[in-house]
């Protein structure tokens, strides 16, 4: 059942941030587009990913987000995920390992994607409830389309 690529649920279009940008404006990016993940890129390549709980666990102070760098608290020591990977190999990652993010890289080691436990709730969700009446607008809003290719 979870024997897809991950390409079918992963999200292609990214926000991404630098090591120099600064912890407010990754603040205003976690709220406004309501996401917990931002891969963080320098000269193309991928050097990281940060996420709310990095804001969270170093106890940083909200009035210092405007100082901060994001080089400060992403995470270095990244696990990947090729888009050809199956979605259960990713839920077994994230199973294994507690974390909820894993960006997708192609054979050149290049970002084409991330995917979140998320993703995997979601995809197992719309499975199960084809036609679901209370998460409509969600469907509809994301645009998710989690129907095998």
């Amino acid at each position: 059942m979870m024997n897809e690529n991950v390409k079918t649920i992963m999200t292609t279009d990214l926000i991404t941030v630098k090591p120099t940008t600064k912890l407010s404006s990754v603040r205003k990016i976690f709220m406004s587009h309501k996401i917990h993940h931002l891969p963080v890129m320098d000269n193309g390549k991928l050097v990281g990913l940060v996420t709310t709980y990095d804001m969270w666990k170093n106890e940083i102070a909200p009035s210092n987000y405007a100082t901060q760098e994001v080089s400060s608290v992403m995470t270095t020591s990244l696990a990947k995920i090729g888009p050809r990977d199956k979605i259960g190999t990713a839920a077994e990652l994230f199973l294994d390992n507690r974390f909820h993010a894993l960006p997708v890289v192609n054979e050149h080691d290049h970002l084409v994607g991330i995917v979140t436990s998320f993703d995997i709730l979601l995809y197992q969700f719309k499975k199960a409830y084809p036609n679901p009446i209370l998460y409509k607008n969600l469907y509809e809003k994301n645009q998710v389309n989690l129907t095998p290719a």
